[in-house]
């Protein structure tokens, strides 16, 4: 199998903290492309129409997408249970929390390098991190029981968005407020797959 992947992408660490995970690093080849929201680069497109990375090609030719489907795929194949079924949905939907964290923080980045300076848009970028502030709140005070009980992919997904913030956006200061989550974030990094996929650059 091959992985079509931007280091920097906290999408693509989800992925890369499953192959660790489910001990899938020898099966998988990592193929690192340039791609941004303006330019796409060709093995990405070639990948997945959309463009979009990750994208995992597998050995039979095909290409699954987006990471949400690759992590749900790597978890099956190495049976690394990380998606229990007696609280499937709970995790998938606390994957997707994490995932739209991601999303509204990535789209703030584009915003900042993508757009002249005089055309970046204030107001929007506060709104996507209200997105966020309002997601944190919610995980602080337990709305997402899931993110509590046995280690699962929901609560590798959001450690790996609270790791994007800090990556990215250590000047918010997502911790303000939040000692609890702090905490067990501080806890989750310390898995062996967290420490391997520190984003850097």
């Amino acid at each position: 199998m091959k992985l079509i992947f931007s280091p920097a992408s906290p999408f693509v660490r989800k992925v890369n903290v499953m192959r660790h995970e489910g001990q899938l690093i020898d099966l998988i080849t990592l193929a690192p492309v340039q791609t941004t929201a303006l330019l796409t680069d060709p093995a990405a497109r070639s990948a997945n129409p959309l463009g979009k990375i990750p994208a995992l090609v597998l050995d039979d030719g095909k290409t699954i997408f987006d990471s949400r489907v690759i992590c749900r795929y790597l978890d099956d194949l190495s049976g690394a249970g990380l998606y229990p079924k007696t609280t499937l949905w709970d995790v998938l939907t606390l994957e997707a929390l994490a995932d739209g964290i991601m999303e509204s923080a990535v789209s703030m980045v584009y915003e900042a390098r993508l757009r002249p300076e005089e055309k970046q848009f204030e107001t929007w970028v506060e709104a996507q991190w209200s997105k966020i502030d309002h997601a944190l709140d919610a995980l602080e005070q337990n709305q997402f029981t899931v993110l509590r009980s046995d280690l699962n992919f929901g609560q590798l997904a959001v450690s790996c968005a609270l790791g994007y913030l800090d990556f990215r956006h250590p000047d918010r200061n997502w911790r303000n407020g939040r000692k609890w989550l702090d905490a067990w974030n501080r806890m989750i990094q310390e898995r062996a797959s967290m420490q391997a996929t520190i984003p850097e650059g």
